[in-house]
C-alpha cells in the first residue's frame, strides 16, 4: 500500500494552471490510477479502524470504479484489509428496479465488491429501487439522515456522466440538493442503453444522493476514463460553476481530486495546447500538433500562416526554434503530405524514404484484427480493398463472435427458417421456444448464442468474399472473455492471449491492423486491443516480428486527430461505394443496431461522413482534395 502522506500529486502528472479550478492528476492508464485510488481508500479504512471508528464510504457504480473495487478485493484477500468497520452508502439506483435485476446497482455492488470482502450486510446501504411511490419521499429523507447520523462521508468515490452528472444529479440540480428521486437526462439513458440492450429498456427515473450530500464528504475522488469523457472533464475543471454542469459544484470543495487517464484529460488546455500554459520543449510531434491547431484556429492552410499568426497565439518560441513561418510551414506541409499513400502495403520498386510503409517485401502477409465481425469493413474497408487488390496475403481475424449484438427478432427469424428446412430439428424448436418465452433478465442460452454467432459469421464471410478474400484466410477467434451472454464481459485471460499469439505465430505477418478506437460504448474494443498488446509482448522476441509493423485504425466512434495520423489512405468515389456495399452484408447491424451510442446514423453513414471529414481536414491544411480518407497511426511495440 501507499504510505501515509503520499498523494496523487506525487504519483500522477499534475500541473497547476490558471485554467484549472479543480485539482486533477493524469495517469497513463486507468489500471494504474485505480490501484492508487484503492490504496487511498484502504489507508482511510485502516486509519479509522485504529481509532475504533466506523469508516463511512460513498460508493459509485458504472464502469469507472470496477478496477478500484477489484484492487480492494485483492487487498482484502491477499493483504488482510478488514471491512468490518466499513459502512457504505451507494450514490444511486434506477427507479423502479428490483434488487435481483442484473442491471440493478444492488447486483453490481455485490458482484464487484460486497460478495468478496467481509463487510457486514447491515452496513451496506443502497437506495431501494422498489420502495413505493408513496413512501419514496420519506425514504430519501431517512437515507440522508442515516449518513448524517454517522458523521457524514469520510470518502466519496465518483464517476462522471457526459451530462456532467455526479450520482444521478442531472443538469438543473441545486447545489444544496439532498437524496431524492430524479428524472434521467436523455443522454444518460443513451449511455446506459447498451447495458439494457436498447434505450427503451432504460428506466426514466432514479434515486440519487444530492449534490449537497456529496459536497459534505470529507474527501472526494472523481474517476474519469476514456476519450468520451474528455469534453465534459474540460467543462468541469475549467468552466464556470453552473447547474448545467452539476460536477462544476465540486470546484468549491477543498479536498477533491479528479483522477484521469490520458484520453479523458486530452481536452484540458495544459494537455491539448500546452504552449498556451507554459514554455514548451518543441518535439517534432508537438510542432505538428501546434501548427495543425493553428491552421484550424485561423482557418488558413499551412503555407499561408504568417509570423503574426504564430506570435498572436502563444507560439513565438516555436518560431525562435525554427526560424521563419515560411520554413516551418513548408516543413509541416511536407510532413503531412508524406502521410498520404494509395499503397497501404507499400509501393513496389519505389523509394520509400518518405512513404509511411516499406516497399519490401512486395507481397506482405497481413492480419486485420476486427473486434466485432464488422469493424474491419466499417473502419478500414477502403484500405482492406486496396490491400487485397494490390496482391497482399490478407488475413481477417474476428476477435469476438459479436453474438450479443444480434437482436432476438433476427435470431428468431433464422431459427424459424432453420426449422422450416429441417422439420425434425429439435434444436431449432428449442431456440424458437426460448426466444418467444425468455424473460427480460434471462441470459441467452448457449444454443441461442451459438445461432447468433453463426449469423454474424455468415455475414462476415459474405463481406470478405465480396472483397476477394478466400474463406481460408478468415479466422473466427471467439475470444473467451466475450462469451458471457451479457453486455458485461470477463477480464482478459491467458486463454485469450494464447489464441492471439497462436494466430500471429502461424501467419508471421509483415503488417498488423487493429482497432485503436477506445470510444466504443461497451468496451470490447479496448479489451481486444489489450489482447493484442499482451500478445505482442510475448511474440515480439520471435525473429519474424522484427519485420512486422502495427497500424491502428479507429472505428465508427472517433477518428485520429490530423497531427496523429501517420498513414492516410485516400478513397475514390467508387471505393467509397464498394466499402458501403461491404458494410451492407452485415444486415443484422443495419436499421435497428443495438449499440450505436448517441449517434442515430447507421454505421455506413457515419463512417462515410467521418472519412469525408478527414479528407476535408487534409484539404483545409492545403493538401490534395480527395473524396474520402481512412487514417492510421503506427504502434511501436
Amino acid at each position: 500500500m501507499i504510505k501515509e502522506g503520499i498523494s496523487f500529486k506525487e504519483a500522477g502528472k499534475f500541473e497547476e494552471t490558471r485554467f484549472e479550478k479543480i485539482h486533477n492528476v493524469i495517469f497513463h492508464s486507468s489500471q494504474e490510477a485505480s490501484v492508487l485510488v484503492a490504496q487511498e481508500i484502504a489507508n482511510i479504512i485502516q486509519r479509522k479502524e485504529e481509532l475504533n471508528e466506523p469508516c463511512v464510504l460513498g460508493l459509485a457504480t458504472g464502469s469507472s470504479p470496477i478496477k478500484v473495487y477489484e484492487e480492494l478485493v485483492r487487498m482484502h484477500k491477499e493483504d488482510g484489509l478488514n471491512f468490518t468497520n466499513v459502512v457504505t452508502f451507494n450514490l444511486d439506483e434506477y427507479y423502479p428496479m428490483d434488487k435481483d435485476n442484473i442491471q440493478s446497482y444492488y447486483q453490481f455492488m455485490h458482484e464487484h465488491l460486497f460478495n468478496h470482502v467481509n463487510i457486514l450486510p447491515e452496513n451496506i446501504n443502497i437506495p431501494d429501487g422498489k420502495v413505493s411511490s408513496e413512501d419514496l419521499h420519506q425514504y430519501c429523507i431517512d437515507y440522508e439522515m442515516k449518513i448524517k447520523y454517522l458523521g457524514g462521508l469520510d470518502f466519496q468515490l465518483l464517476g462522471i456522466g457526459r451530462t456532467g452528472h455526479i450520482g444521478f444529479n442531472e443538469p438543473g440540480s441545486h447545489i444544496n440538493s439532498g437524496t431524492r428521486s430524479i428524472t434521467l437526462d436523455h443522454l444518460t439513458r443513451v449511455d446506459a442503453a447498451s447495458s439494457f440492450l436498447g434505450i427503451d429498456n432504460v428506466p426514466r427515473k432514479a434515486i440519487t444522493m444530492g449534490i449537497g450530500t456529496v459536497r459534505n464528504a470529507k474527501r472526494i475522488v472523481l474517476l474519469g476514463w476514456g476519450i468520451s469523457k474528455a469534453g465534459i472533464i474540460k467543462k468541469t475543471i475549467e468552466g464556470e460553476i453552473s447547474s448545467r454542469v452539476p460536477a462544476t459544484y465540486l470546484q468549491e470543495h477543498s479536498n477533491t481530486t479528479f483522477v484521469l487517464d490520458t484520453e479523458a484529460s486530452s481536452e484540458l488546455t495544459r494537455v491539448k495546447t500546452p504552449w498556451l500554459v507554459r514554455p514548451c520543449i518543441w518535439t517534432e510531434e508537438l510542432k505538428l500538433k501546434a501548427v495543425a491547431w493553428l491552421t484550424e484556429l485561423t482557418k488558413k492552410p499551412f503555407l499561408k500562416l504568417t509570423d503574426k499568426d504564430y506570435n498572436d497565439n502563444g507560439m513565438s518560441s516555436l518560431l525562435t526554434d525554427e526560424g521563419t513561418a515560411y520554413d516551418l510551414n513548408i516543413k509541416m506541409f511536407n510532413k503531412m503530405q508524406q502521410t498520404i499513400t494509395g499503397w497501404p502495403g507499400g509501393k513496389p520498386n519505389a523509394d520509400d524514404t518518405y512513404r509511411p510503409e516499406r516497399s519490401t517485401p512486395i507481397r506482405k502477409r497481413i492480419i486485420i484484427f476486427s473486434p466485432h465481425p464488422d469493424d474491419d469493413v466499417i473502419s478500414m474497408g477502403g484500405t482492406f480493398d486496396r490491400l487485397v487488390e494490390q496482391g497482399h496475403d490478407v488475413h481477417i481475424a474476428y476477435q469476438t463472435s459479436g453474438n450479443i449484438a444480434v437482436s432476438n427478432e433476427e435470431a428468431l427469424k433464422f431459427a424459424e427458417i432453420s426449422k422450416a428446412l429441417n422439420v425434425n430439428s429439435g434444436e431449432s424448436e428449442d431456440i424458437i421456444q426460448f426466444l418467444k418465452n425468455r424473460s427480460a433478465n434471462e441470459i441467452d442460452s448457449l444454443e441461442v448464442r451459438k445461432l447468433k454467432g453463426l449469423i454474424r459469421r455468415s455475414e462476415s464471410l459474405a463481406a470478405t468474399r465480396y472483397l476477394g478474400v478466400a474463406d481460408s484466410n478468415v479466422h473466427f477467434l471467439d475470444l473467451p472473455f466475450y462469451e458471457t451472454g451479457t453486455v458485461k464481459k470477463n477480464n482478459l485471460s491467458e486463454a485469450d492471449i494464447e489464441i492471439m499469439c497462436n494466430l500471429i505465430d502461424s501467419i508471421k505477418p509483415h503488417q498488423i491492423y487493429a482497432a485503436g478506437d477506445l470510444a466504443d460504448p461497451h468496451g470490447t474494443h479496448k479489451v481486444c486491443l489489450d489482447s493484442l498488446f499482451e500478445a505482442l509482448k510475448i511474440v515480439k522476441h520471435n525473429s519474424y516480428m522484427d519485420d512486422c509493423w502495427v497500424w491502428l485504425y479507429r472505428g465508427a466512434w472517433h477518428e485520429w486527430e490530423s497531427y496523429q495520423i501517420e498513414m492516410a489512405v485516400p478513397m475514390s468515389p467508387d471505393q467509397v461505394l464498394k466499402k458501403r456495399h461491404a458494410i451492407f452484408y452485415h444486415q443484422t447491424q443495419k436499421d435497428g443496431v443495438m449499440f450505436q451510442g448517441d449517434d442515430n446514423r447507421e454505421f455506413w453513414v457515419r463512417v462515410e461522413d467521418r472519412n469525408r471529414l478527414t479528407a476535408k481536414k487534409y484539404h483545409d491544411l492545403g493538401l490534395a482534395d480527395y473524396s474520402a480518407i481512412e487514417a492510421f497511426k503506427r504502434y511501436h511495440f
